[in-house]
């Protein structure tokens, strides 16, 4: 079969399978969605392209705890007035504004009202220790933060008090002594009420500039901030438009701050006119509770909430009136088989949508669309309009064909710009033809379903979150009692991976697994602390001295 497919922006007439979308002459795969009209305008933000969608939504937001409502008029007129106020606070074209706040019906005016004006955002997760904050504050430089009362000590021990704070918290009046420690230079409540006092000039923003800067711990280990350009978030919006209807209701329970939250709660589905109902954090009674009163249609879950809502399911079918729900949209981390039919077996009316996608793909790579679809179980989904695929053997570097598991590469619009800084995680990342190495072992099958087969990279997921093993093993090995240490992650149905530790410990010392654990807790954030440790003589290392993590995990599951 022929088609018109070009991934680097060429349209290219080529013969593919119409089946799995696997062309022999080139051993791409080939997206089976129709393509996505992108904007030729180069000069063009994302909030100006969300801001021009048509639809007949009437409310944007909802506070799931107030009740407070935000119009979609409210939205853009507080987006626009706070990127008035933000300019004549002198932010400019290029900085970076950092933003440490849990999920609010005024997160996504921060976001939009920067990236609106050509500066970038930067979210910070406020689970997050002090001592990460700083490093992302040492890396992003931010010029200005917008946080809650609650959250401003922690942003001041984290960036000694030189960074200006804008508060997001609705009547709060900070005290004196905060006012002393803190400097405050507005509040955004009162900017989202200031009428501009002059025209501003409004500065070209570029498609390929950078709107986002989103730290993941990559394919790689350590955090880097991932460059999300305005083209990006402008690819990300079409694919939801492909994939979802306008003016549907749900519910946002996934961190704003995160990937998955941002594109959709933040981005994405604003420009669909959706109404978004915001849970400030996840409690499970609090969400269904929404659901019902608001009469949400769609829900975006990681496998965690499935897992409870599937082992609460005759408590929770009892109590709430669910009727309203039709379709959980998953992600964050894959879903077994087990889990997807039991959750539809609990829950009939409503269909469960698998997505897979990474940070540095702007959340999207392969998702599902129907409720057909839905019943290829253990399947992500096909691959996302405009993206191509390559499977690529991890020993020999061969390009593979249908059914044959490697390394999954992506291209398509959504793949990020690169890693801030960092230059050297960027090539070895991506490669001179735009193809991002994702470090996920997968296979595409004959019907063009992408399948999660394992993670490459040694980062653990845990509740969807990403925890780098090489942090922990650092933290470990400055104990002053432990040798050696590696971490591994066992798996949980719940959390779907927690962090365990192998250590060696030192001679003639008798440090304890609870003294480890707790030593590291104090130190990270929740997800990322040690669930279990294992004593060992010594730790399996290749010749080069690489920790054989396979090996622990081999000995480890024998054991489970």
């Amino acid at each position: 079969m022929a088609d018109n497919h070009g991934g680097d922006g060429e349209s290219k007439t080529l013969a593919f399978d119409r089946k799995s979308g696997f062309c022999e002459s080139t051993s791409i795969f080939y997206s089976k969605r129709e393509p996505m009209a992108l904007p030729p305008n180069q000069f063009l933000d994302v909030t100006s392209f969300i801001s021009s969608q048509p639809h007949r939504g009437k409310t944007a937001f909802v506070d799931a705890v107030t009740g407070r409502r935000l119009s979609f008029s409210e939205l853009w007129l507080g987006v626009k007035r706070v990127a008035d106020c933000l300019y004549a606070l002198g932010v400019r074209k290029g900085n970076v504004i950092i933003i440490l706040s849990p999920n609010s019906i005024l997160f996504p005016i921060v976001s939009l009202s920067v990236m609106s004006l050509g500066a970038i955002i930067t979210t910070a997760n406020p689970i997050n220790t002090s001592d990460e904050i700083s490093k992302q504050i040492a890396d992003s430089l931010p010029v200005l933060a917008f946080t809650t009362c609650q959250l401003v000590s922690k942003l001041t021990a984290a960036s000694n008090s030189n960074l200006p704070v804008v508060l997001m918290d609705e009547n709060y009046v900070p005290s004196q002594t905060q006012e002393e420690r803190v400097k405050i230079v507005g509040r955004l409540e009162t900017m989202m009420e200031t009428e501009p006092s002059e025209s501003r000039v409004k500065q070209r923003v570029d498609q390929d500039d950078t709107a986002a800067l989103l730290y993941s711990s990559g394919t790689t280990g350590t955090s880097k901030g991932v460059m999300l350009t305005h083209s990006n978030l402008i690819a990300l919006v079409q694919v939801y438009r492909a994939r979802f209807g306008l003016e549907q209701r749900t519910v946002c329970t996934i961190p704003m701050c995160h990937v998955f939250g941002f594109g959709s709660f933040a981005t994405g589905l604003i420009a669909l006119g959706w109404t978004i109902v915001v849970l400030p954090k996840f409690e499970m009674a609090q969400l269904l509770s929404a659901v019902e009163i608001h009469r949400s249609s769609y829900l975006s879950l990681v496998p965690p909430i499935l897992v409870a809502m599937v082992n609460g399911a005759n408590e929770i079918n009892s109590k709430y009136d669910l009727s309203s729900l039709h379709t959980v949209v998953a992600g964050g981390a894959p879903l077994s088989r087990e889990l997807t039919e039991k959750f539809v077996e609990n829950y009939r009316t409503v269909k469960i949508l698998q997505g897979y996608g990474l940070t540095e793909s702007t959340a999207i790579a392969a998702s599902m669309f129907t409720k057909e679809e839905s019943k290829r179980y253990g399947a992500s989904g096909l691959l996302a309009p405009n993206v191509e695929a390559k499977i690529v053997d991890l020993d020999t570097g061969r390009v593979l064909g249908v059914n044959q598991t490697g390394e999954l590469w992506l291209r398509s619009p959504t793949v990020m710009k690169g890693y801030f800084k960092n230059e050297e995680a960027t090539a070895s990342t991506i490669d001179s033809e735009g193809w991002l190495k994702t470090g996920d072992l997968c296979y595409i099958d004959s019907e063009g379903f992408v399948f999660v087969v394992d993670r490459l990279k040694e980062l653990i997921k845990c509740n969807g979150y990403q925890v780098a093993p090489a942090e922990l093993e650092a933290l470990l090995l400055a104990h002053p009692e432990i040798a050696d240490a590696a971490v591994i992650p066992i798996p949980d149905l719940k959390a779907g991976q927690y962090p365990m530790a192998y250590v060696v410990r030192k001679a003639a010392c008798n440090l304890s697994e609870s003294e480890i654990m707790g030593f590291v807790a104090k130190q990270v954030s929740p997800y990322k602390r040690i669930r279990k440790v294992t004593f060992l003589a010594s730790i399996p290392k290749n010749p080069s001295g690489k920790i054989l993590r396979r090996e622990l995990i081999k000995l480890t599951t024998s054991k489970l």
